[in-house]
């Protein structure tokens, strides 16, 4: 069994404050979920972002449904924020989002450990599929965050 990595940047024309501002609101994750996964928040909103915040959602992977249940672990505005998932698909899934005022904007990176259920067997799905998956869900993201922030969601 295998702790995966994923990192991925995002340069944000917009200030921290804005960019921050814009996560610290979950309704936008639906927003900025590839549609392939039918991702539905079920916590009523509005949703008090703060460390200890517990959210609900739903979404298919590969067309079978899961429920995913995330804790903020940490929750710093408007410099970074923790999300966990404790209870879903994964064995681990460990999201950090790191927020950085750059002159021309904000530097957004994401860093998320996981890990694939099924021991061995969860390895070989990684390969086959969950790696690709992970880097799919990231690009979607990253080329839509910068219109919705442009747009003033």
């Amino acid at each position: 069994m295998s702790v995966h990595v994923f990192r991925g940047e995002l340069q944000i024309p917009r200030p921290r404050p804005e960019v921050f501002d814009f996560f610290a609101k979950a309704e936008n994750l639906e927003r900025i979920t590839p549609p392939f996964l039918q991702f539905h928040i079920k916590t009523p909103e509005p949703i008090q972002m703060r460390k200890g915040a517990l959210i609900d959602y739903t979404l298919r992977i590969h067309g079978i449904p899961a429920l995913w249940k995330t804790e903020i672990a940490e929750w710093n505005p408007p410099y970074r924020f923790v999300d966990r998932q404790l209870k879903g698909p994964y064995k681990l899934w460990h999201h950090t989002h790191t927020f950085t005022e750059e002159a021309d904007g904000t530097m957004m990176v994401d860093e998320v450990r996981y890990e694939v259920p099924l021991g061995p067997l969860g390895d070989i799905v990684h390969a086959l599929f969950v790696r690709k998956d992970v880097a799919n869900i990231f690009r979607y993201r990253n080329a839509t965050i910068p219109g919705l922030l442009t747009d003033r969601w």
